[in-house]
C-alpha cells in the first residue's frame, strides 16, 4: 500500500536531507516530528481500519502540512522560488499518489509494526520449520503469526497467550 501521505513524508525527509547539505539548520523539533509521522503512518497501514490509527494518521498528516510550510517557507528564504517550484512539483505529485522516492530497504530487526494492544515477539531459528507446525501452534494458543523468511517468525497476541506459545515452540528448538 503506498500512500500520499507517506510519499509526501519521502518528500520533505528528501528535502530536509538536501537543506542540510547545504548547510541550513533545520527548525529543532522538525526531524523528532518526522520520525513519530512516520511510525503513525507505519502503524497504519498495518491495520487501516482502527479508530485510533486512522485518527494517528489525521494528526500525522496535519503535522505534515506544519512541516511542509515551514521547510518550504525556509527553503525560499534560502534558495529561492526555483528551488521551492521544483520541491512544489514533487509534493504535488506525491499527493497525487504517484511513487516519488522510494523507501531504503532497511535491514533493521525491531518490530516497528506491532499491532495495537498486543503484545509481539519474534522468533530467529537456525534451520526452517515447517509452518504447519507453528501454525498449529499459533492457532491454539490465539496467536497472529507472521512469517518474515524461512527462519524469521514473529507472534502477536496477548502476553500470557505469546509467552505460551512461545514455551510450547521451544521443543523446535532442542530438536534441532
Amino acid at each position: 500500500m503506498n500512500l500520499p501521505s507517506e510519499q509526501t513524508w519521502l518528500v520533505l525527509q528528501h528535502l530536509i536531507s538536501d537543506l542540510s547539505k547545504k548547510g541550513y539548520e533545520i527548525p529543532s523539533g522538525i526531524n523528532p516530528e518526522m520520525g513519530l509521522i512516520r511510525s503513525s503512518i507505519s502503524s497504519y497501514k498495518r491495520d487501516p481500519t482502527h479508530p485510533d490509527l486512522i485518527n494517528g494518521l489525521a494528526k500525522a498528516e496535519m503535522s505534515l502540512n506544519n512541516i511542509q510550510a515551514t521547510l518550504l517557507t525556509l527553503a525560499e528564504e534560502k534558495e529561492g522560488e526555483e528551488y521551492v517550484d521544483h520541491w512544489l512539483g514533487l509534493l504535488k505529485q506525491a499527493m497525487q499518489g504517484k511513487e516519488v522516492f522510494q523507501f531504503a530497504k532497511s535491514r533493521s530487526k525491531f518490530l516497528a509494526n506491532t499491532p495495537p494492544g498486543l503484545t509481539t515477539g519474534r522468533i530467529n531459528l537456525k534451520v526452517p520449520l515447517a509452518e504447519e507446525r507453528v501454525q498449529e501452534i499459533a492457532e491454539w494458543n490465539g496467536l497472529i503469526i507472521e512469517f518474515e523468511d524461512d527462519v524469521t517468525v514473529e507472534l502477536h497476541g496477548d502476553k500470557e497467550d505469546l509467552k505460551a506459545g512461545v514455551q510450547e515452540m521451544g521443543s523446535f528448538f532442542l530438536e534441532q
